[in-house]
């Protein structure tokens, strides 16, 4: 053999294992979104109350319905965006985080120019960047030392043409940040909703009994979160910490755009001067000319999420078929559901169905890495929902607080002191190359 020769092969058994060591996020799929269609098999009626929901759930909202381009009303005193359809749009109307600023997709964070918007006064925060997720902040402490856990919404309409004498504040972020006590929240997609919620509390508590040795191997132990007035099993939200659509629509308005409405009828912010409409300011319209039009908006948005279908099924190929064998070898699938099923429920639509969303339902100690401190029902401050992973494939910001776009780094996070995955992460680390290429690559089939 030549030097030369030599010289290759000894670069090559260099660079073998650093090769072995590499692993690749696929990212997210290109082409158009799979998601964000009606659900099939709805009657006329069902599909009616879809669009109109769809009509309002992309409204751009202002104080009194003066600014404009702004058709709704009731944006304010406090609020995190003005519009629902501005967080929940990746990759289509009712999905999640804006994708950023990219020359594939040129969308930048609408969080950063409504801070001025109208003539508003807001300061950007820093955790607000114009190629990063949209955000929900959480101060985790109180002044006073308290837990706290509370939306602290970034923008106040102070300054707006339309803000009347409102003088309310920005909460100090600034301070938060350098305290180290501020937590995010970023949206979660919708897709498929409905049919979570027509999933029996019995095939939720059934799952949760079921592979118990098998879990105990692994040091699996979530449990549910349950409404403390009837016992019912929650479903939805980081922390599983609402019951019904209903009751998520109507929370998210009033919180995250600060529309008041039947089911929460008080301004966040009682300062004198910024009650500007009278409230509740978003009801049920009973001189409308049918019911569908009469509906309130948090009723209009409930009726949109839960006739959104879910994400179309990964197709089939053998690559995405051993990954999902890995996905059962490392544990991933006893927490990550792949299936549980609707029970009989009143719409057709949604009676006794195969519900891929990849979850449980449940709430797991993520260890200390993605603790966040915040405590929801039942569910403690490093414990979260199992997200579904139906839509994985179209997703771009990853965990609860949207810290990275990287499947791998998202994985990993999962470990950490006391999670209930440092097992199966520990599998995962330890998996050949083309093993967890294969996995990754069906994770991001989803």
């Amino acid at each position: 053999m030549s030097r030369c020769g030599i010289v290759v092969c000894a670069v090559c058994s260099l660079l073998a294992p650093a090769m072995l060591q590499a692993q690749k996020d696929p990212g997210p799929q290109g082409g158009p979104p799979d998601a964000g269609r009606p659900l099939q098999g709805l009657s006329p009626t069902e599909l009616a109350t879809f669009q109109e929901g769809l009509k309002r759930f992309i409204e751009v909202d202002s104080v009194s319905g003066t600014e404009p381009g702004a058709t709704g009303t009731g944006l304010g005193p406090r609020f995190n965006l003005n519009g629902c359809a501005g967080c929940h749009v990746q990759p289509a109307i009712g999905g999640s985080s804006p994708a950023g600023n990219s020359p594939q997709n040129p969308r930048v964070n609408p969080q950063v120019a409504i801070a001025t918007e109208y003539g508003a006064q807001n300061k950007v925060p820093s955790f607000i960047q114009p190629n990063g997720p949209v955000r929900a902040a959480r101060f985790v402490k109180a002044p006073d030392g308290s837990l706290d856990g509370g939306v602290q919404s970034l923008y106040v309409i102070s300054g707006r043409a339309d803000a009347g004498t409102c003088a309310a504040e920005q909460p100090d972020f600034d301070t938060a940040v350098a305290n180290n006590n501020v937590v995010f929240r970023i949206p979660i997609p919708l897709f498929g909703d409905g049919l979570v919620e027509a999933i029996p509390d019995s095939v939720i508590l059934a799952n949760e009994a079921a592979n118990a040795v098998q879990k105990a191997a692994f040091g699996i132990s979530g449990h549910v979160n349950r409404s403390e007035n009837d016992d019912s099993v929650m479903r939805f939200g980081w922390k599983a910490q609402t019951r019904s659509l209903e009751m998520f629509a109507g929370e998210a308005y009033n919180v995250e755009i600060g529309v008041t409405n039947d089911l929460f009828p008080s301004e966040r912010d009682q300062s004198s001067g910024c009650d500007l409409n009278p409230t509740p300011e978003d009801t049920t319209d009973f001189t409308a000319a049918s019911p569908v039009a009469a509906m309130a908006d948090i009723e209009a948005f409930a009726q949109f999420i839960r006739w959104l279908a879910p994400p179309a099924p990964p197709a089939n190929s053998p690559q995405n078929a051993r990954g999902q064998q890995v996905f059962q070898q490392v544990g991933c699938a006893l927490c990550h559901t792949p299936v549980l099923t609707t029970g009989n429920t009143a719409s057709a639509a949604l009676r006794n169905r195969n519900v891929p969303l990849y979850s449980d339902l449940l709430v797991h100690n993520m260890g200390a890495g993605l603790a966040d401190g915040i405590e929801q029902g039942q569910a403690q401050g490093n414990e979260f929902r199992t997200a579904p992973l139906w839509g994985l494939g179209q997703r771009v910001y990853l965990l609860h607080d949207g810290r990275t776009t990287d499947l791998v780094q998202a994985i990993r996070a999962h470990a950490g002191g006391g999670s209930e995955a440092n097992a199966s992460i520990a599998q995962f680390n330890a998996l050949p190359q083309n093993a967890m290429q294969d996995l990754l690559a069906f994770l991001r089939s989803l």
